[in-house]
């Protein structure tokens, strides 16, 4: 969810690099606080410290992204905010042993970052070199080994969203399930980010953003794991909508737009003469073409295409991971025949989770 709008910076290994506008607003904070205290120098120092910082931030999350690929999990993206970096992996390992191994990858990456600075420091860290109002060379790079130290203890923090509340999971799993487990690390991670928003309310705006943070991707992931066990056990066809009005492949944006009058659909699925679906319009799209290309312009010239395809019969977790990870806002459902049957979206799965919810405390 962080990557849209995210400039692009590289590519490695199938994972794009990128960064998201709010980075830029860290360094001229950053720029500004250290040009009050020491002018132009002071305020080059302070950016060069946070461009390397975050160029151990990124390794950190490379750390986590080859480890997880050695379980057959991909990692589309990284994106970086001001609060640190955001892998997006297309899942988490089930297997508990696995999420542990690729949580503790990315902090094993900051100690041997600090073990490399500390042997090129001579064996050992002057404090007073850290704290150095000179900022020599040797001063950065030993200010930087402290950062990576810093790293590894505040992301070993038992408490989601940090690696640590991954390990926590991962430790409960096997007695009390994945979505408990979840749940309570979420917990304690939401408990810390209050704590630190009452420290941030002391005059620190920084720890603000890092508790807001903390707290909604908290909340995320415990969300995420109660609609995984929802979602478990059941097959696209239980949860998919399956009575729907669709548009024919040679339709325009005008007859498209009537459909939208005409029903309560927010989207609508393009058939061809076959039964076979050719995409999708939906209402954001609509309302842009008829605005720009007028209402003669056809279907197949707007609508979304690869739309991800899964059976009636398949996994509904499935469909649940394609919509929340690889951020699709429809999956389509093929019937046995190999026909378009219908789709699924984020909406009707919350509609299915408030009912199974129900159900389960009547």
């Amino acid at each position: 969810m962080f990557s849209s709008g995210s400039i692009k910076l590289f590519e490695t290994g199938g994972t794009a690099v990128k960064i998201h506008p709010t980075f830029f607003l860290l360094l001229i904070w950053v720029g500004v606080v250290n040009w009050l205290q020491g002018g132009a120098p002071e305020a080059a120092r302070g950016i060069v410290f946070i461009a390397i910082l975050f160029a151990c931030v990124v390794l950190h999350e490379f750390g986590h992204i080859l480890m997880a690929r050695r379980f057959g999990i991909s990692t589309p993206t990284i994106t970086l905010l001001p609060i640190g970096g955001v892998a997006s992996m297309e899942r988490m390992p089930e297997k508990p042993a696995q999420e542990i191994l690729v949580a503790l990858a990315g902090p094993a990456v900051n100690v041997v970052i600090f073990l490399v600075l500390l042997v090129v420091l001579g064996g050992s860290i002057d404090l007073a070199a850290v704290a150095d109002v000179e900022r020599s060379p040797r001063g950065l790079l030993a200010q930087v080994a402290m950062a990576n130290l810093v790293l590894v203890v505040f992301n070993l923090i038992p408490a989601f969203p940090m690696d640590g509340g991954r390990v926590l999971r991962a430790l409960l799993v096997p007695r009390l399930g994945r979505a408990r487990a979840t749940r309570i690390a979420a917990n304690v991670g939401q408990a810390l980010a209050v704590l630190i928003g009452v420290l941030g309310l002391m005059g620190n705006p920084f720890l603000l953003l890092i508790a807001v943070f903390i707290y909604l991707a908290a909340s995320g992931e415990a969300g995420y794991a109660q609609m995984q066990d929802v979602t478990r056990g059941l097959r696209a066809s239980e949860a998919m909508v399956s009575v729907f009005e669709a548009l024919p492949a040679d339709a325009d944006a005008d007859a498209a737009a009537r459909l939208l009058l005409q029903t309560t659909q927010g989207e609508f699925p393009v058939i061809d003469g076959g039964g076979q679906l050719r995409g999708f319009v939906t209402r954001d799209k609509l309302v842009e073409t008829l605005r720009d290309k007028g209402g003669s312009t056809p279907v197949l010239d707007f609508m979304l295409r690869d739309i991800p395809v899964v059976s009636a019969d398949s996994p509904l977790e499935g469909a649940f991971d394609m919509l929340q990870r690889r951020q699709t806002p429809i999956v389509a459902v093929n019937d046995a025949g190999g026909k378009f049957g219908g789709y699924i979206e984020l909406q009707n799965l919350g509609e299915l989770f408030l009912l199974r919810s129900g159900q389960r405390n009547a």
